[in-house]
């Protein structure tokens, strides 16, 4: 199992940047790239970032 490394707010923004990124690529044919905003999205299901593990960085209030 992945270690939790991403907080509460980060989580939350990291939530929506991605699914406005999605719904730009939805709603708008002209905006593919827009599907990057699976990243953040899943990222934001999993309270795991990869690139956060890499630098030893650490948003999660509690210990992980």
């Amino acid at each position: 199992m992945l270690k939790q490394n991403i907080g509460t707010v980060d989580r939350a923004l990291r939530a929506i940047v991605g699914l406005a990124l999605i719904a730009l690529a939805v709603f708008n044919s002209g905006m593919a790239w827009g599907w990057i905003g699976l990243v953040p999205l899943a990222t934001a299901v999993f309270s795991t970032c990869p690139a956060y593990s890499l630098l030893g960085l650490n948003t999660c209030a509690r210990k992980a």
